[in-house]
């Protein structure tokens, strides 16, 4: 008799807190299902790349399938840009039809604006509102050098799409 008391009172504390473990689980299911807790909202916007360029501004659009780039000379000598290419971490890969212009010297200290036109934003899955990432790949070289030293920065740009 007195083991079937305590058994039952082992059996009432367990369930209690089963159902309230299940209510538990069933908020933070509701939560994530809704987007409250989803971290990358809670992320700044970023733009990283080596110390060599600032990244002064960065755009991300899935309505202009776009993505613009306002970097700044930091090298210390003027340069000409060999390439610069954008990908994804995305299963499709990113392509635009549309490449910024390469030619010209670009001095000490001078800022650039560079425009990927033409890019499959909705294939990669950028969505207006939400976060999205792209990386940069600049290959360039010192003018006193030569095409034959050519060098590279990688970046990567955190942004809400518009």
């Amino acid at each position: 008799m007195m083991k079937s008391r305590k058994s039952q009172a082992a059996l009432e504390f367990l369930t209690t807190y089963g159902w309230a473990f299940l209510v538990i689980l069933v908020m933070i299911g509701t939560l994530a299902y809704f987007g409250v807790l989803k971290p990358s909202r809670l992320l700044p916007d970023r733009c990283s790349v080596g110390p060599e360029l600032e990244c002064q501004d960065f755009q991300l659009s899935s309505t202009d399938n776009t993505i613009k780039l306002r970097l700044k000379n930091n090298i210390g000598d003027p340069i000409n840009l060999d390439s610069m290419k954008v990908s994804s971490e995305s299963a499709t890969a990113l392509s635009c039809s549309g490449s910024p212009s390469l030619s010209g010297t670009w001095g000490v200290g001078e800022i650039k604006d560079f425009t990927f036109s033409g890019c499959n934003s909705n294939a990669i899955g950028f969505v207006v509102g939400e976060k999205g990432k792209v990386a940069f790949n600049v290959k360039y070289y010192a003018v006193m050098s030569g095409p034959g030293y050519v060098r590279q920065i990688d970046g990567e740009v955190f942004s809400t799409v518009i």
